[in-house]
């Protein structure tokens, strides 16, 4: 019997488990319950880590490029300027999403790999749940609703963190920073990067889904889950953000 490759038989699953969720999906109440519930985990639980990730993001970024930015023909207003790109095009959406796949991709891995492993994913399924549906789908939806938000904050959070630092190390005034982030500013790359934080987020709360819901084994596997959800979610972010970029820019 002819046997495909492992990597080919693994997303042949992962599509069906995507499909079996949207097919015959759970009642709109019970999903917009699970939503929001997953939704408060998710944000509340990951808005220290974020903020602190971002503003001193923000902070490095700003003195780096300051060190490094030592042409006087270039005004010290770029500095601002440069912080702002490089935190709205790639830092925040992508960085953030990176951290947010290690903190909520193994925790969804690992809840889901202990429901299997416990059986009690098959007894949901023995009561006439589609849980796949009561599972993954919230899950899914709660982190493409609270990634842009937290995406948001980061954005604001690290420019703040580089006027911070900006004032504190004394490398330029108030004024040249807050130039440099009003000067030629583009609100599509605000879009761009929520666009970014949205596929993000589905690439790593399906593939963390995935690898939890298809645990066969114990403990073992379950933390071996969690690993392979962390590492192959952040594989996604960082092809999918070559090909959106390439595309939408």
């Amino acid at each position: 019997m002819y046997r495909y490759p492992r990597p080919v038989s693994a997303f042949g699953r992962f599509v069906l488990l995507m499909s079996e969720m949207v097919v015959r999906p759970e009642r709109l109440a019970v999903i917009w319950r699970r939503t929001l519930e997953e939704a408060v985990l998710i944000g509340t639980d990951s808005v220290f880590i974020v903020g602190l990730v971002a503003t001193f993001i923000g902070a490095v970024t700003c003195v780096q490029i300051a060190y490094n930015l030592v042409n006087p023909l270039i005004p010290q207003s770029m500095v601002g300027y440069m912080v702002r790109e490089m935190t709205i095009l790639e830092l925040a959406p992508t960085i953030i999403s990176i951290v947010l796949a290690g903190k909520v991709g193994s925790s969804i891995a690992g809840v889901l790999g202990t429901m299997r492993i416990t059986e009690q994913i098959s007894a949901l399924d023995a009561m006439g749940i589609n849980s796949a549906s009561y599972l993954v789908l919230p899950r899914i939806l709660a982190a493409m609703f609270v990634f842009p938000m937290l995406v948001i904050l980061a954005m604001n959070l690290s420019i703040l963190g580089g006027f911070v630092a900006s004032q504190v190390s004394g490398i330029m005034s108030a004024a040249d920073y807050i130039e440099g982030i009003r000067f030629d500013f583009k609100p599509y790359t605000v879009l761009f990067a929520l666009i970014k934080s949205v596929v993000f987020a589905f690439l790593v709360t399906a593939t963390s889904a995935y690898k939890g819901y298809s645990v066969h084994g114990g403990a073992l596997e379950v933390g071996a889950a969690g690993t392979a959800a962390v590492t192959n979610s952040i594989i996604a972010i960082l092809l999918a953000d070559y090909a959106l970029a390439a595309v939408l820019l």
